[in-house]
């Protein structure tokens, strides 16, 4: 460790030993260690269709059984995922008791939860796959931590993206005899009818990803929640993990930290050299795997907690 990060790291440890108020903003950069590539950084395709098309309200009611069986996918994925290190990390911090603190994040693919954060103290501004919601109007249904999977017999063998069978395709679309290949085969997209899809146990109608699409607005219970806590009391110290911190409302959650006088510290691969060498007061900045270097920055109040 350099001599300068070494000097970050010591005077943010002090201070995170004075903080009793802290606040986790957590992004897509810290599941990506557990193998589940961004949102938007997976070339944005699946099985040839254009993912943020798929994550939208008028998608689900145009076709249903296929958005399902992209959620399938992704559900599938996340499962087959593990909490790292670093939401190991925040779950131990969330549970020393000397200190009040929650984690907001924009991430859905319940790593948080696995790795053992109290529910209470997680706030899914962007919602979960692994929460069901009824579509129903009249009904207010809801099915918190639904590992189960596939979550019909209909949706099973969508899970993959690819055919797993070794078959692949040639130049001409027939399997190549001398054992070169192209490009996988992806599995085929069933047609589904609405029937074999989840279904409300409360009124019978279609159950929904519990996520937030493209062209809808964020809870604002959750919200009013987050401010409820920010507004408490001074917030001593933002982590900001695996994010950039500059989309709504998350720079909002920042900006207002830092205006009252809570320092930040930035855990992150692409962070600005002015804050990695230490020139914007109160931001420290630690670049590198989340995975790695948060747990060792937060390993002064978290080895108080056992594992």
């Amino acid at each position: 460790m350099s001599t300068r990060l070494n000097k970050s790291m010591m005077e943010f440890q002090d201070h995170l030993r004075h903080s009793k108020r802290i606040v986790a903003l957590v992004g897509a950069g810290l599941s990506a260690s557990s193998g589940l590539p961004t949102f938007r950084g997976s070339q944005g395709l699946w099985k040839n269709f254009n993912m943020i098309d798929l994550a939208t309200p008028d998608a689900f009611y145009i076709d249903p059984g296929l958005v399902w069986q992209f959620y399938s996918y992704r559900r599938h994925a996340a499962l087959k995922a593990h909490p790292n290190s670093g939401h190991l990390a925040l779950a131990r911090l969330s549970q020393v008791p000397s200190v009040e603190f929650v984690t907001i994040t924009q991430n859905v693919d319940g790593l948080s939860i696995r790795a053992g954060t109290p529910r209470h103290k997680l706030h899914e501004i962007h919602g979960s796959l692994f929460d069901l919601r009824c579509t129903s109007f009249g009904c207010n249904y809801v099915d918190h931590d639904n590992f189960v999977d596939p979550l019909t017999p209909a949706l099973g063998g969508t899970e993959e993206e690819f055919d797993r069978s070794g078959r692949k395709r040639s130049m001409h679309g027939d399997e190549d005899t001398d054992g070169a290949s192209v490009s996988p085969e992806f599995t085929p997209v069933k047609q589904l009818d609405d029937s074999e899809l989840p279904r409300c146990p409360a009124c019978g109608d279609l159950l929904r990803p519990g996520v937030v699409w493209f062209g809808e607005s964020l809870s604002l219970q959750l919200l009013n929640r987050i401010d409820g806590f920010i507004e408490q009391g001074p917030i001593d110290l933002m982590l900001v993990v695996g994010t950039s911190g500059t989309v709504y409302p998350a720079n909002g959650y920042v900006d207002r930290v830092r205006y009252k006088g809570g320092k930040v510290a930035i855990f992150n691969t692409d962070i600005e050299d002015s804050v990695v060498d230490g020139q914007q007061e109160g931001v420290w900045g630690f670049r590198g795997d989340a995975a790695e270097t948060l747990p060792q920055a937060l390993d002064p109040l978290i080895s108080q907690v056992c594992p």
